[in-house]
């Protein structure tokens, strides 16, 4: 066998089956458990495919742009007592991408919204879907300089083709008009058409201090509570109990709620 090595390795490459040039791992076992050719080649042809999928996971995880990679198992689901495990768990099997419905998550600073947008959208991910991670003043940024350098309809096809388009950080900014209405256009065109997530420490109705125009508000809400789950995440800040337990601050214990409100 080993005096075909050299050519099942060339034959390997020309066919871009990377795992067939490793055979002789996959022989040795099929010779130690005594396995017949079609075992042998049904292991090697399972290994390829878990190459594939491996490296297409990582590509789609590239293309998404995740700032940090946040995971479900690393949530601690007992900071967010408003939010139901199971939920999660069940909006982890991306059946919401597959029927076109989007996610709104909100709540107040530092209970987790980023994580579980992240989390999730790395699911999508491994499911071999199109994701891409935006904060909302980061997409705003894109839109209006891709309008600027007369690419705009490039980028909104390019976002169409999105299994999944994740904004974060919807609460911040108050946006000028013409950047409000390229993400009203941006959201409506997706609306039954591709799935959103959105992260946002402001209830529906303060979007008015985002947005500015009450109508322009009034449609943005109107398609993103429409076929959306909306999920409560208030709660104290995961993000100033860390600090605090890394700080020492008041002496290892709890703070009271007038603390944890100060945090932006």
């Amino acid at each position: 066998m080993d005096s075909h090595a050299g050519m099942i390795t060339f034959y390997a490459k020309q066919l871009k089956l990377p795992c067939f040039s490793k055979y002789q791992t996959v022989a040795r076992e099929a010779e130690q458990n005594g396995w017949g050719y079609a075992d042998f080649l049904l292991r090697i042809m399972k290994n390829e495919v878990a190459h594939r999928q491996e490296n297409q996971r990582r590509l789609k995880m590239q293309q998404a742009k995740f700032p940090v990679i946040k995971t479900l198992d690393e949530f601690d689901f007992k900071n967010v007592p408003h939010v139901d495990p199971a939920v999660i768990w069940q909006l982890a099997d991306c059946q919401y991408i597959q029927q076109k419905e989007g996610i709104v998550f909100c709540g107040n600073p530092g209970t987790g919204k980023t994580h579980l947008a992240t989390a999730l959208g790395l699911k999508a991910c491994e499911k071999g879907l199109r994701v891409r991670f935006y904060t909302a003043a980061g997409l705003v940024n894109d839109l209006l300089e891709a309008q600027q350098n007369h690419t705009l309809s490039k980028l909104e096809q390019q976002l169409n083709k999105l299994n999944l388009l994740i904004l974060d950080e919807l609460s911040y900014l108050t946006f000028a008009r013409s950047s409000a209405e390229l993400l009203f256009q941006i959201l409506s065109s997706r609306n039954e058409r591709g799935s959103v997530i959105i992260t946002t420490n402001l209830e529906f109705s303060r979007w008015t201090e985002i947005f500015g125009d009450p109508m322009l508000t009034a449609a943005i809400v109107d398609r993103m509570t429409h076929r959306s789950h909306i999920i409560d995440t208030n709660g104290p800040s995961y993000r100033l109990r860390q600090r605090i337990a890394a700080t020492g601050q008041f002496g290892g214990e709890t703070p009271d709620n007038n603390v944890e409100d100060q945090e932006i």
